[in-house]
């Protein structure tokens, strides 16, 4: 099968940072089903995971944690899927990845596709999804049906991929939604999914937030980095709830989270299927839940370019561009060549 792979970890700007290969294709064992890849989509962990490092892969190494595609053929334990299926779906962080033409992934962590949507705008959606839901519902413990109607959040990176689709469920649970984007393109785009108020992250945030009328906002969450912590601090109201996707070294001052009772989460959405968790299947509901909703149009698809085929070119291309730090929404390659 074709796959897409690096052997060695070097710039984006070097032509073997991503290799054009032929890899054997796999059988489905136990939980997991084999899948057909119709469309990947591309998100900064890929970045982070291809960084330049002096390590050298003895076989090729394929990432990739975001895609659609058909289901092929499935392990004897599966019960949730059968081949024909159309999936999404993000995978396991300590798996091979979805850039190749045939991938094994569990069952458990892998949605229907919406069947309005099609493989490159399903592809834009996984690892976003799961982790801005995860980051709401799970760990801020806001009720996705609307019992916290009228409460408030600052989206901090609201233009991004997670941003994109956390606005939309956001507001579907009756949030007022303050968001940051600074471009007039990013500023756009996130009215256009659903912000009541846009801020920009490259001013001071509590001086924007409180000239809205928002002394404190019930809950914040951080999807971009951490150098907006002391205003996240400053801004959270008592008993209030942070959640952060970041991987930081930035100091992280809490004795003002100390004094207002205030708590801190942390969002990795591969800590169920890399730890597998009794909750896995959790992901496999959720997916599904977010496919019922973007059929009855009340949630839609992050995608913002499509590539097209998926190959060494195009995914040097799209790491390219993620590396700007200033994309919106979602980078989609879809489809291998002939």
């Amino acid at each position: 099968m074709k796959a897409v792979a690096l052997t060695r970890y070097l710039p984006v700007s070097d032509p073997e940072s991503f290799l054009d290969v032929e890899l054997p294709k796999p059988e489905p064992k136990g939980h997991d089903i084999l899948v057909a890849v119709r469309a990947v989509a591309v998100n900064p962990v890929d970045v982070k995971m291809r960084a330049p490092k002096d390590k050298v892969e003895e076989t090729p190494r394929v990432l990739g944690w975001d895609a659609s595609g058909v289901v092929e053929a499935v392990g004897a334990d599966v019960t949730l899927f059968q081949p024909g299926d159309a999936v999404y779906y993000a995978g396991d962080l300590t798996r091979s990845g979805s850039n190749q033409q045939y991938q094994l992934v569990d069952e458990r962590i892998v949605g229907r596709k919406p069947k309005s949507l099609s493989f490159a705008e399903a592809a834009a959606l996984p690892l976003t999804t799961i982790t801005a839901y995860e980051a709401f519902f799970d760990r801020l413990g806001i009720d996705r049906d609307g019992a916290d109607d009228g409460q408030s959040i600052l989206i901090v990176g609201g233009a991004g991929g997670v941003g994109s689709i956390g606005i939309q469920l956001a507001k579907r649970a009756g949030l007022t939604v303050i968001a940051t984007a600074s471009r007039p393109e990013t500023i756009a785009w996130v009215k256009e999914l659903g912000a009541d108020h846009v801020v920009s992250h490259r001013e001071p945030l509590v001086a924007q937030v409180r000239a809205l009328g928002f002394p404190h906002v019930d809950h914040i969450a951080i999807f971009n980095d951490m150098r907006h912590w002391d205003d996240a601090v400053e801004l959270i109201r008592p008993q209030g709830g942070i959640v952060s996707i970041d991987n930081t070294d930035v100091p992280m001052p809490m004795a003002g989270m100390k004094t207002k009772a205030a708590s801190l989460h942390w969002e990795f959405m591969f800590a169920r299927p890399m730890h597998q968790t009794a909750d896995m299947i959790e992901q496999h509901r959720l997916l599904s839940f977010v496919a019922d909703e973007i059929d009855a149009g009340r949630l839609k698809t992050t995608l913002a370019e499509v590539l097209s085929p998926i190959n060494a070119a195009n995914l040097r291309e799209a790491h390219r561009r993620i590396e700007t730090g200033a994309a919106k929404g979602k980078i989609v390659i879809e489809g291998f060549a002939a």
